[in-house]
């Protein structure tokens, strides 16, 4: 019987000791998947940015579009003074989506930095983005400042006249149940021919 045959084993590698070794795990990169969450970022930045613009309330904006002098009656006895009536049209654009209800409008009339009169108009209401127009009729009666009566006789013999306006509206924004306070102010250097009744020119600026 033959003897039977060695069996010979290689010696195992030594084991490394998990102690002393740290290991860090980093997530998979996938460059589609984070392209795609910056567009996803910025579209919604951009769309809450869109929807603030448009439902950002805005303030109104008056314009005056018509100024005529009705009549102009001068008087001697017992004072030189002078009787103004003249019509006015306000043009009032709600840029805003909300709808608008103004209380009233308010316009005040002066010549050469002192103030004639003013007028006020009864509450109205201006659609989302629309656009309305009042009318307001003013008498003067008794303008009696001497220098003030030359100088405005000079300037409608010339055919032109130089009127400040202050124009003032005040309400509410409102959007199904809410409401928002409105409150403008415009002032305004109106240049008015009195030949043909228009306006030749226009200055205004927000206060």
């Amino acid at each position: 019987m033959a003897p039977p045959k060695a069996t010979y084993y290689a010696r195992l590698p030594p084991q490394p000791h998990h102690d002393d070794q740290n290991y860090v795990v980093l997530p998979l990169y996938n460059p589609f998947r984070t392209r795609r969450s910056r567009i996803i970022s910025t579209a919604g930045l951009l769309l809450s940015l869109t929807v603030v613009y448009i439902f950002w309330p805005s303030h109104p904006e008056c314009k005056i579009v018509r100024f005529k002098l009705n009549r102009i009656n001068v008087h001697t006895v017992p004072h030189f003074t002078i009787d103004i009536s003249m019509l006015i049209t306000v043009k009032v654009r709600n840029p805003a989506a909300y709808s608008m209800h103004y209380r009233a409008l308010d316009v005040v009339v002066g010549y050469r930095g002192k103030r004639l009169g003013h007028v006020r108009s009864d509450d109205g209401h201006v659609k989302a983005r629309g656009t309305s127009y009042v009318d307001a009729e003013l008498e003067f009666v008794g303008i009696g400042v001497l220098s003030d009566v030359v100088f405005l006789l000079e300037d409608l013999a010339k055919g032109t006249v130089l009127f400040d306006t202050v124009t003032e509206i005040g309400g509410q924004l409102g959007l199904l149940f809410f409401d928002f306070p409105l409150k403008a102010k415009l002032s305004c250097e109106v240049l008015v021919n009195t030949v043909n009744q228009t306006i030749v020119r226009q200055n205004c600026f927000r206060e």
